[in-house]
């Protein structure tokens, strides 16, 4: 447990194509910071593991589905889909080459050796939005976890993924009957309204209950077909 007298301590800081991330450990946490703005650390993980787990379960059995998850973060959604067997393909796409770096050869390896090791695993180096609109790829879930939320976001230009454009991007790499989840900082009934929307059905949402504050929530939906 970190004591509240502890001073967080920079292990890194670099100026990256979004601006400046920074990694952070305080007491026995390691901290992802991008524009001096808080990103997550490795205090919990909960609500990760949830993203992925309902993700999962809303395929209704599906074999092997293939899963790609927005954000590396501190990787916590990618530990948490390659320890089990379920998944099939799950490819990580993540923009920022500093955090990568610290999962391949710095202290977040810690959390992620062993999903980046396995077989299954493949690290995409590009900006989420970017990559949907490009990519040939299919998948079964979506998993997104690159923001504080649909209307929290780290960069203003993230602003667009939530947007009817980006929501089709991100529908469009889905396969029918496949599965959109995305984390968020606090339940957002607005964007469960701007994803019914855009096409998608089933739409709920999952939360976790934190310590102080709002629970973290996980919204979920469905990609017709």
């Amino acid at each position: 447990m970190t004591a509240a007298y502890d001073s967080p301590v920079v292990l890194d800081r670099r100026e990256g194509p979004y601006g400046e991330v920074v990694l952070r450990r305080h007491g026995a946490l390691l901290q992802i910071i991008a524009n001096g703005c808080f990103l997550m650390d490795t205090s919990d993980g909960r609500s990760e593991r949830l993203l992925v787990d309902a993700a999962y379960d809303a395929l209704d059995g599906r074999p092997a589905p293939e899963v790609l998850i927005g954000g590396l973060g501190v990787g916590f959604s990618l530990a948490h889909a390659a320890a089990g067997g379920r998944w099939g393909r799950i490819t990580v796409a993540e923009r920022e080459p500093a955090v990568i770096d610290w999962h391949r050869r710095g202290p977040l390896a810690e959390v992620s050796a062993a999903a980046l090791g396995d077989p299954r695993t493949r690290i995409v180096e590009a900006d989420l939005l970017t990559y949907l609109k490009e990519t040939s790829d299919t998948f079964d879930a979506l998993c997104l976890d690159i923001d504080n939320g649909p209307g929290w976001t780290v960069t203003e230009d993230n602003g667009g993924l939530y947007s009817p454009a980006g929501l089709a991007a991100c529908a469009r790499v889905l396969r029918p009957g496949g599965v959109f989840a995305v984390w968020s900082a606090e339940p957002s009934p607005e964007f469960e309204g701007t994803l019914r929307n855009a096409g998608f059905r089933q739409v709920r949402t999952e939360e976790v209950p934190v310590a102080r504050g709002v629970p973290d929530a996980v919204h979920l939906a469905v990609r017709p077909g």
